[in-house]
Formats: structure tokens, sequence, C-alpha cells
């Protein structure tokens, strides 16, 4: 079997996460720091999400993903949506078992930050306050 490197992408916000995929031992490096020192306790669970899912799969790849812009949540849910893609695209039969537990996993969420409009009182949909009647 020849070595099957799979690059994909995920997005969410502001951030923007880079995934590679390559047959291994099962080590997962989210910018150069590994899945099991990755904090805050929570988004680490997150992101082991599509790994728990895929099983014995988890185990036979490493996952390489960097991620850079937006928050600390949106970068999980980034890096997640691109670990995600890759083990479908190493894997066709788990794209059912993602859907099922959550599409989050393999369709991005297209939800951005609206834009602040010219003349307006700092929010994008803010008016100034009239104090008479």
């Amino acid at each position: 079997m020849e070595q099957k490197i799979i690059n994909t992408h995920g997005k969410r916000k502001r951030a923007v996460a880079r995934a590679t995929l390559k047959p291994g031992k099962g080590l997962i490096k989210i910018n150069d720091v590994e899945l099991d020192n990755y904090e805050p306790r929570i988004y680490r669970l997150r992101i082991r999400e599509p790994l728990l899912l895929s099983g014995e799969i988890a185990n036979q790849v490493d996952v390489i993903a960097n991620v850079i812009g937006g928050g600390i949540s949106s970068q999980t849910d980034a890096v997640r949506l691109a670990i995600a893609k890759a083990l479908v695209e190493y894997s066709p039969r788990l794209k059912k078992v993602f859907l099922d537990y959550d599409r989050q996993l393999l369709v991005a969420d297209i939800r951005r930050k609206e834009v602040s409009k010219p003349g307006r009182h700092g929010q994008a949909r803010a008016h100034r306050q009239k104090s008479y009647r």
C-alpha cells in the first residue's frame, strides 16, 4: 500500500486550521503541541471527538494541524473540522458516522461577524438613543 498523505482545512469565524494526515502510530499535534498537553481540557476533548468516533483508524494515522486566527474556541472547532475531513478522506465509511453524531464535524459553520455600518454608534446594528418624545 502506498503512503497516503492527506491535506485538509477547516474554518470557524476568523480561525483557519490546516491538517495533514499520514500513516503512523496515532500521534496528534496542534501547533507543535501534543494533543495530551493541549489546554484547556474541554477543548482537548472536543478535538478528540472525531478520533474517538473513528475507532482503530485513529491509532493508524498521525495528524499534524496548524491553526491561526480567531479565539481558542474557534481554533478548536476549526481543528476539529479539519481532522474530521481528513479522516473521512482516509476512510469514506466514517462519513455517515460523523454526520449522525454531529453535522458540524464535516460541515463548516459559515456565520461571521456582521460588519459595522458607518454613522452608527459602535456595534453593527446600534442606533443613537433619543431622549425626547
